[in-house]
């Protein structure tokens, strides 16, 4: 897909974000063709140098983008900053609400200068009695209501991925192109909010509605009732573990004949779904017995040869040689800023049949900081000046150049 056939080709986007949520809005509207640049501090975005469970975040959500470095602290950097953003149509940060008043870097400021001004603001809360709270993912989870729906009962436990970061930001990109599409009709920009807590809280509604449905509080998912018998994750030979689902009463009789188990088909007990959820108690402990000699690979064949649902329990790292990912294009490479060559997961959509890809590297810092300086109408001497007083950031000073230029 060419980039200027992307639906926001031409938009312009100024970010002033680090972590995820932020980033990931930035992502979203960058693989959609906008052009979005990253201001990040001389020092660099902290998230680039992060370990364990956060080593992932820079290269996953900073594709498509161009750095920046600029100090913020310093008039010459404000100045460059407010240069870029007079050319932007978006601006979006993820900073503490006091942050980007202090710098003048506020939507409130920025209005004056451009009232058609698009302003992301991703925020803990939205603004209300929490709003001073410093907010992370597990934060909120624990908080609103994910942690204890995730957990065994008395044990809450955070979901394995940064869900409320990762839509968070989603929901930022979402009210960007909202506020686009309102700004066709009235000329003006305006402000978008999008908070990690009310996310969350999103993410948990259905299991608020059940109560207000049923009068009866949701239990945690490892405890709940399903609504469906078979819906399990079964050991099976050689310790190998698979997701089996049989969902209705079609299927039970398709997974009976497929499994010799003709007696199971004809038990009165089991004539409905709802009848084999009530006889769980006995039925789950047969169904592993009788399914344990079988390898996982066995099962998910003939899962898959009956139209039935069913998952291999796969790790993270394994889906590098997914055969669907592979198969679909769903991996694009990608070259990190210290010059490694991996792949990274796309999007999950397409846009008349194709996927939008990766035009840009996650960028080294301050990549393309001359370049952005000479759009906005700095001579090499001024650039030469910034340098020298530690303004912005000497990109010849990072690792390997990538293939993002």
């Amino acid at each position: 897909m060419s980039e200027s056939s992307l639906p926001y080709a031409g938009i312009r986007v100024v970010e002033f974000t680090h972590m995820v949520m932020g980033p990931t809005c930035g992502m979203v509207l960058a693989d959609l063709g906008a052009e979005v640049i990253k201001i990040e501090p001389v020092a660099g975005d902290n998230t680039r140098r992060l370990l364990g469970s956060g080593a992932g975040f820079f290269a996953m959500f900073n594709r498509n983008k161009k750095s920046i470095a600029l100090d913020l602290q310093t008039a010459e950097g404000k100045e460059a900053a407010l240069r870029l953003i007079a050319t932007a149509d978006i601006v979006s940060e993820n900073f503490k609400p006091a942050t980007m008043k202090k710098l003048g870097l506020d939507y409130e400021s920025l209005r004056k200068l451009d009232p058609r001004l698009i302003y992301v603001s991703h925020k803990g809360f939205l603004p209300g009695p929490y709003d001073h709270r410093t907010a992370l993912d597990e934060v909120v989870q624990m908080m609103g209501g994910l942690a204890y729906m995730t957990g065994r009962a008395g044990d809450p436990l955070r979901a394995g991925t940064s869900v409320n970061d990762i839509m968070g930001g989603m929901f930022g990109a979402i009210g960007a192109m909202a506020a686009l599409a309102q700004r066709e009709k009235t000329g003006k920009g305006q402000e978008v909010q999008s908070a990690l807590f009310e996310n969350n809280v999103f993410l948990v509604a259905q299991h608020m509605m059940q109560f207000a449905v049923t009068g009866k509080p949701a239990d945690p998912m490892p405890s709940r009732i399903s609504a469906w018998a078979i819906y399990d994750v079964f050991t099976v030979k050689d310790g190998e573990q698979i997701f089996l689902a049989v969902v209705s009463d079609t299927q039970w009789a398709i997974f009976c004949k497929a499994f010799g188990l003709a007696e199971l088909q004809g038990d009165p007990r089991l004539v409905t779904n709802n009848d084999r959820v009530r006889a769980r108690d006995w039925l789950i402990p047969l169904l592993r017995s009788q399914l344990a000699g079988h390898s996982a690979a066995e099962l998910g064949a003939a899962f898959e040869d009956n139209g039935l649902p069913f998952a291999p329990i796969t790790r993270p790292q394994d889906l590098f040689d997914d055969p669907h990912l592979n198969g679909t294009g769903g991996l694009a490479p990608l070259t990190l800023p210290d010059g490694r060559a991996t792949r990274v997961p796309l999007l999950p959509l397409t846009l008349g049949g194709e996927r939008p890809g990766v035009r840009l590297d996650p960028p080294r810092l301050g990549e393309h900081t001359g370049q952005l300086l000479r759009e906005v109408g700095y001579s090499e001497a001024e650039i030469a000046a910034l340098l020298s007083r530690h303004v912005i950031a000497d990109p010849a000073a990072e690792a390997a150049p990538d293939k993002s230029q």
